[in-house]
């Protein structure tokens, strides 16, 4: 079974730009996450990376990313509950806990901790629509000139993780698969045999790279530049974000304290960012996907008018 996260080539904007057009588009949305904690503005950077994920045709990425995402989430607004103690409305008083003291669970620290995990959620859905959408060998032939070594290791990376995924989907169909009279399989021994795999792979690849001449010293490679009519798409989308976020942040957009009480902005310039961003989401649309989506409202249009 193929990892979510695998890439996969498609006759779609998001995939036949340009890595550097990709990355761009994709490390706007995910800056302005980590620019902003307004919860607002987070879900509307998500929303962007899911769009851009659905359009781009990664929907397996993104589903598994956002129960990743939501996981990751769930897990820092729990943290954050428990060890910080600070906001005036106490929704639950737990009493002395071991090494954390005095635990009071305050509606403030919750929504400082959503805060955060909707960062976190952001960040991995955009990393999961770049690992299924931008192609590791364009990436590795346009970084090629620059850092040749640093280049092949993140390609390698980026490859050999989705190979690990499905390794661990393979081994648990193979433990549940032995029927209910063999013992349990834990964790630790399906992650030992995991590691076990992994480094026989990591030998195995690295003998096929010193046999390639990786490992000797190459002429520098000469930069070849393939755009991709997308490209201006995206960087100007990109370019148009970041901006807008910026300009945000001057404005007033990221109006958000949550100690001691929660005060969430929803001024003008705050809904207009977060609707910047939700439409920077549709980027990677098709102009098939455009006329599509006219034909049908066209044809929703006359439907009612026939019934009326």
């Amino acid at each position: 079974m193929k990892s979510p996260f695998a890439y996969q080539p498609r006759p779609r904007p998001l995939q036949l730009a340009s890595p550097g057009a990709a990355v761009a588009y994709l490390g706007a949305i995910v800056a302005v996450a980590f620019l902003y904690s307004n919860p607002l503005v987070l879900v509307a950077a998500g929303v962007a990376a899911v769009l851009a994920g659905l359009l781009a045709g990664a929907r397996r990425a993104v589903r598994v990313a956002l129960k990743m995402g939501f996981a990751l989430a769930l897990l820092i607004v729990v943290v954050n509950a428990l060890v910080v103690s600070r906001g005036e409305t106490v929704v639950a008083r737990l009493g002395d806990w071991p090494l954390l003291g005095k635990v009071d669970v305050t509606f403030e620290a919750i929504v400082a901790g959503l805060s955060g995990g909707l960062r976190a959620a952001v960040a991995m859905i955009a990393a999961a629509v770049y690992s299924a959408c931008v192609d590791p060998d364009r990436v590795l032939r346009a970084l090629r000139p620059l850092a040749g070594r640093s280049a092949l290791t993140a390609t390698l990376v980026s490859r050999l993780v989705p190979v690990a995924a499905s390794d661990a989907a393979r081994l648990r169909d193979a433990a549940r698969l032995r029927g209910p009279g063999a013992a349990a399989v834990g964790k630790a021994p399906l992650g030992r045999r995991l590691l076990a795999g992994s480094l026989d792979r990591a030998v195995d690849v690295a003998a096929t790279l010193e046999l390639r001449g990786y490992s000797l010293d190459a002429p520098p490679a000469r930069a070849h530049r393939s755009g991709s009519r997308y490209d201006r798409r995206f960087y100007a989308v990109a370019a148009v974000v970041l901006a807008a976020a910026i300009a945000g942040k001057a404005l007033g957009a990221d109006d958000f304290n949550t100690y001691p009480s929660v005060e969430i902005g929803l001024g003008p310039a705050t809904l207009a960012l977060g609707a910047l961003v939700v439409i920077s989401g549709l980027a990677p649309l098709r102009r098939w996907d455009v006329s599509t989506l006219s034909r049908i409202g066209r044809q929703s249009r006359h439907a009612e008018v026939a019934r009326v």
